[in-house]
């Protein structure tokens, strides 16, 4: 019996994922538990076990292609059992160019010959022309002119001839795509794998509008000629011109930048962002940190940092001040309030990227064991082995900029949070200092 996988749920907040690479092919055998698929979400890539073992039958979504959670993505038979796809495909596009086709269109002009024998018996004439074009590829385009309302996808989709066999692997969102938006798919090109057309070639498509030739009969033909001329070609070509000459070099996003990017804009556009800055003296805690940095470092095998000195200051915060450890709805127009805290910690991955890693239950660990779990998801996510759920989850989060020597950051609200921190630099500098007769004084502190 066949096992249909479908796009599973990768977290809580995952409704889509991207094929990235397919660990097996049509006709492979599988066990289960064995990697099947790698699959892209916003926050991390994740492999796929296998749910069953067996064959591969039929791969119903393309590598590259994005699909929700629960689009069937490939069909696994019994181990052994061949694949129908090898035999079934070349028999599906014969049968649209077999000579019935060819009989049922020279049939379909007789009427209107016979139409034309009472007026004059010269259109008798012009009616064997007409059939013999009715053999030929015009009446398609006839076709075409009758519907111009609903692209017959379809049938192009079943098109056998070798320009037109990359539309066959198109995945069923794709095809839902052009359908839902009337795209002329002659008019696409391809940049999959063997020219395939993907989901971003027809969102692409879509977003540039249509050819200005489907204007022009609206209009006068000068007009829609010189708009389109100097707006389209422009604009680009100025761009590509100056970035060869000065030597740039173009390269391709990975897509931990573009879902980073993608999320931070809709995180500007969904909270309000208020940024407040404060200077904290943290010369105790400098003084504590330095009588214990040897012998917790070869305790534990890492340094003693200050961030595990702020990760439990701010946990303490966030048990006085609850509406900070909350999470904003703007959609439900609800706002949830967290028992526990689950820290979030932004963790750069050598100049990469930047992902946010979940301390679970933070609120129920002393500060050794903030620093093991913070040091633990960092060496974790800089060799790629974090999982979804330790990528999401958080209820407030701590971005820490400061070994970098930043002064002050503004840093993006980790959406749903309410809030975030940013921690800059650490430095000695003069300042106003209290002492215990109620004496002021300048000295030097770790501000």
């Amino acid at each position: 019996m066949a096992t249909t996988v479908s796009m599973p749920q990768l977290g809580e907040t995952v409704t889509e994922g991207t094929i990235l690479r397919w660990a097996k092919q049509v006709g492979d055998t599988i066990a289960e538990d064995e990697v099947l698929v790698e699959i892209s979400t916003d926050k991390v890539d994740t492999e796929v076990p296998s749910p069953a073992a067996g064959t591969i039958l039929e791969i119903l979504v393309s590598e590259g292609d994005t699909v929700s959670v629960g689009t069937p993505m490939v069909v696994i038979g019994a181990e052994g059992e061949a694949a129908p796809s090898a035999e079934e495909k070349p028999a599906e596009p014969e049968t649209p160019e077999e000579t019935p086709a060819a009989e049922e269109k020279p049939a379909e002009p007789a009427p209107p010959a016979e139409e034309q024998k009472p007026p004059e018996p010269a259109p008798a004439e012009k009616a064997p022309a007409e059939e013999e074009k009715a053999a030929e590829p015009a009446p398609a385009g006839a076709e075409k002119e009758s519907e111009p309302s609903e692209p017959d996808v379809d049938a192009f989709f079943a098109q056998p001839d070798e320009t037109e066999a990359k539309p066959n692997l198109l995945s069923p969102v794709v095809r839902k795509l052009i359908r839902e938006n009337e795209v002329d798919v002659s008019q696409l090109t391809g940049t999959g794998d063997g020219g395939r057309i993907t989901r971003k070639d027809v969102e692409t498509y879509l977003a540039s509008g249509p050819p200005t030739a489907e204007e022009a009969p609206a209009e006068p033909a000068p007009v829609p000629e010189r708009a389109p001329t100097p707006a389209a070609p422009a604009a680009p070509q100025p761009a590509a011109a100056s970035t060869g000459d000065q030597g740039g070099e173009e390269v391709e996003l990975d897509r931990i930048r573009v879902r980073t990017a993608e999320n931070m804009i809709k995180a500007r556009q969904t909270a309000a962002h208020v940024w407040t800055s404060v200077e904290v003296d943290f010369e105790r805690v400098e003084r504590v940190r330095q009588a214990h940095k040897e012998q917790f470092k070869a305790a534990e095998g890492f340094s003693l940092t200050y961030l595990p000195f702020i990760a439990r200051s701010t946990i303490d915060a966030l048990r006085a001040f609850p509406v900070v450890n909350s999470s904003f709805h703007l959609e439900e127009k609800k706002s949830v309030f967290h028992r526990n805290v689950d820290l979030g910690i932004a963790v750069d991955l050598d100049q990469s990227g930047l992902v946010v890693a979940r301390v679970r239950n933070a609120d129920g660990l002393r500060l050794v064991g903030i620093a093991r779990s913070i040091r633990e998801l960092a060496d974790r996510a800089r060799a790629g082995k974090l999982g979804v759920d330790d990528l999401t989850g958080s209820t407030f989060t701590i971005t820490n900029p400061g070994p970098f020597g930043s002064f002050m950051s503004a840093p993006i609200i980790n959406v749903p949070n309410v809030a975030i921190l940013s921690t800059d630099t650490v430095a000695k500098r003069p300042t106003v200092v209290t002492d215990a007769e109620g004496q002021d004084m300048i000295a030097i502190r770790h501000i």
